[in-house]
């Protein structure tokens, strides 16, 4: 059956679609050895030869979903041209090769998912879908009541508006505080540059969960598969 080219490579765990947009209209891709640039173009999936830089695409059959306790220093893509670590160096063992869902910056933590469905990770990282994720972050300094209120009624960076869906204060200690956030959007370093706005950078940033789904007890540099329960929850977040 034909379909559209970039829903067959996202089905395959290649790419997004959006990514496998960029990828047709800078010639990137193959059908039957003829270059395909038009994004309505279809192929199929099982008699053509679909092929990418020259690299043979196959349908993946079986689709994994993992989750995985980023620690600091790793890079969230899976091949870093500056020869740092990747995410892709702690997944060792997984037998289809599985792409982040969204990112963590270098420096922070915490529950990053990857998986080779396309379609899944497309869905969970949109900004439209606004999927929850919570943080623990630790900031330099003691933050004033005012200054949460501040935040809380949002600020504006870039000429956008950021406020956080929830917002408490867990602890303070000398020099430094903890608080727990829940944002619903995925701007890049969007919660570092909110506290560098108010004075206080963040020294730690922990995402604890994705939707529903937590990070536990999981160790750090270790990785997991979801359960079905939890894939399905995400599916349902994401609508």
């Amino acid at each position: 059956m034909k379909e559209r080219l970039q829903k067959i490579l996202s089905r395959a765990g290649i790419a997004s679609r959006r990514a496998a947009e960029q990828w047709m209209l800078a010639g990137r891709v193959c059908v039957n050895g003829v270059v395909v640039k038009e994004l309505g173009s279809k192929a199929d999936a099982q008699s053509d030869e679909i092929r990418i830089d020259g690299r043979l695409i196959r349908a993946e059959s079986e689709k994994i979903y993992l989750m995985l306790h980023k620690p600091p220093g790793y890079v969230t893509t899976l091949r870093d041209p500056e020869g740092r670590p990747t995410v892709a160096d702690l997944v060792v063992g997984v037998a289809q090769r599985v792409y982040p869902v969204g990112r963590l910056d270098y420096d922070s933590e915490g529950l990053l998912l990857l998986t080779n469905d396309g379609d899944f990770s497309q869905k969970v990282q949109h900004p439209r879908h606004q999927v929850p994720k919570t943080y623990r972050v630790k900031v330099r300094g003691t933050l004033a009541a005012s200054e949460l209120r501040y935040l809380e009624r949002g600020i504006s960076l870039d000429g956008e508006l950021f406020r956080p869906a929830q917002m408490r204060e867990e602890k303070e200690n000398r020099g430094s505080t903890w608080l727990l956030l829940t944002i619903a959007e995925g701007r890049n370093r969007i919660i570092r540059r909110a506290f560098e706005a108010l004075g206080h950078p963040v020294a730690r940033l922990i995402r604890l969960k994705v939707g529903e789904v937590a990070l536990g007890s999981l160790p750090s540099a270790a990785y997991r598969h979801l359960t079905s329960r939890e894939v399905e929850s995400l599916r349902l977040a994401a609508r």
